[in-house]
């Protein structure tokens, strides 16, 4: 608790502050409107964190990622549009309210839910960091080619349709990690003789290329709802308040549901939500009543993805491995900036990770009183044709990938990556664990490397200590199991 205060002694600086401002406004922005998502918001942005301190590039860049989570909820309440997939679920509930004349009820449950669970997501990160850093900071090569490993699996079984779609593309992803120059013999891999390509992909290339440009693909052709925008009461909004008692229940359960699996890789915001909202109707006396306007069935997913939203930072701060595709790309951005996740990053950068985590609850503070005020505007807002945000995007992808590297060989990488993105998404193939492959891949070789070089080339060294060993079988276990529940899903179902 003491290091978590001092944190805010970094949080607090006026550059900092400023920063997460502008990141839970953007977030909030990006989760209002429909279809564009936190992570091609973060992904556009990344190239504009360059200039900026470690420290402020991650707040903001987080900023974002939460502030998605807070918006989202507004659309799927007034428009039955979630702003993005954690919030699909509070559309069930929150829809109908607005629908009968209780929006103001319905999105002020959501505010004061994503609030109550974001909070209480900080306290379960502020407690269990410090563990999870004590344990691991007792890992060698092996352990952590085994956790690596883990992560993969992990993420590629439990993001998408199919689990052995998601176990294919991470091996693509790790292909694709392997071009540029071999770090250890200096020999260039995959290259096709292009110079541009001995430095391998870069990572904005790729995440913008494979989130960006298939949504605007996807939906340039998408009519607008053709329902108008529910018009929101400001003063029935604010009487509501003396309702919020009945959701404190549903709240801590949904909070303690999305603080477990957040930290979970490849489970996050949006299995948080869903399993929120099950476990919410199953402990209900009427469940028949959800999906017909239960503040209940608006609390406990709110909650759920705003806690699984702040403890997703856990194992990627302190173990490097992300758990989202989002968090892939802020775990690239601490990399491009020279600071290596892991647990030694608490231990040689406290101030960056401690003031992280105290954003995260002045960010908070700032999208509780931005978002109640502001209902009215986000209700205009999302009247706007969505056809008009998308050649907006477009420019700044090129213009932020553009920057990074002031080479237009980005540009026709962006492009590229947009269209094979579009034939991923086409066919059923999710991009991200593509992502999370690119990302995980380079480091899952360097450690097995250290670990062979230490050993000598004696591949018994990965299974050499009972940490290794538990975690190999783990990971054994969950990839059987991916591979299985995708023949079940394959298997023809019984007549009747």
């Amino acid at each position: 608790m003491s290091d978590f205060l001092s944190g805010f002694a970094t949080a607090l600086q006026p550059v900092n502050l400023l920063y997460c401002f502008a990141g839970v406004i953007l977030g909030n922005i990006v989760g209002v409107l429909p279809g564009i998502g936190a992570i091609a918001a973060i992904s556009i942005l990344l190239p504009l964190t360059f200039s900026l301190e470690p420290t402020t590039a991650v707040i903001m860049l987080a900023g974002v990622y939460y502030g998605a989570e807070y918006g989202g909820s507004i659309a799927s309440i007034l428009l039955n549009l979630p702003g993005t997939a954690s919030n699909a679920i509070t559309t069930l509930d929150g829809y109908p309210l607005a629908r009968r004349g209780e929006a103001g009820l319905a999105l002020l449950t959501a505010q004061i839910s994503s609030f109550s669970g974001g909070t209480l997501g900080i306290v379960a990160m502020v407690v269990f960091s410090p563990l999870i850093v004590s344990f691991s900071l007792s890992f060698g090569p092996a352990e952590y080619f085994a956790t690596l490993l883990l992560g993969l699996v992990a993420g590629a079984s439990a993001i998408g349709a199919g689990p052995l779609k998601g176990i294919a593309m991470v091996a693509v992803g790790m292909l694709f990690g392997t071009v540029g120059l071999d770090l250890n013999s200096g020999f260039a891999r995959f290259d096709l003789g292009i110079p541009n390509l001995l430095d391998g992909l870069s990572i904005v290339a790729v995440a913008m290329g494979l989130f960006g440009i298939p949504e605007v693909i996807a939906n340039i052709s998408a009519s607008q709802a053709k329902e108008k925008p529910i018009a929101v009461n400001a003063r029935a909004m604010y009487s509501a308040f003396r309702r919020l008692g009945a959701i404190v229940p549903s709240v801590l359960r949904g909070a303690t549901v999305g603080g477990l699996l957040g930290p979970l890789p490849g489970a996050g915001p949006t299995i948080s939500s869903f399993l929120a909202y099950s476990l919410e109707r199953s402990t209900s006396r009427n469940p028949e009543e959800f999906g017909t306007g239960r503040v209940n069935g608006v609390a406990a997913p709110e909650a759920a993805n705003n806690a699984a939203a702040q403890t997703a930072f856990i194992p990627t701060m302190t173990l490097g491995i992300p758990g989202t595709p989002t968090m892939a790309i802020i775990l690239g951005a601490l990399m491009i900036h020279g600071i290596s996740p892991g647990p030694q990053l608490v231990v040689d950068h406290p101030d960056l990770f401690w003031g992280l985590v105290a954003s995260f609850w002045i960010g908070n503070v700032f999208l509780l009183m931005l978002n109640i005020p502001l209902i009215g505007v986000w209700a205009r807002l999302v009247a706007v044709p969505r056809r008009f945000f998308f050649p907006v995007i477009v420019a700044l992808v090129c213009i932020g990938v553009f920057g990074v590297s002031n080479s237009s060989f980005d540009i026709w990488m962006v492009l590229l990556m947009g269209v094979l993105g579009y034939v991923l998404r086409c066919y059923g193939f999710p991009p991200a664990p593509l992502l999370i492959g690119f990302v995980l891949g380079p480091m899952v070789e360097e450690y097995l490397r250290r670990a062979l070089m230490i050993s000598a080339g004696d591949y018994s060294y990965l299974f050499s200590t009972p940490t290794s060993i538990v975690i190999h079988c783990l990971t054994a276990g969950l990839l059987l199991w991916s591979v299985v529940r995708g023949f079940r899903t394959k298997a023809p179902q019984p007549a009747g």
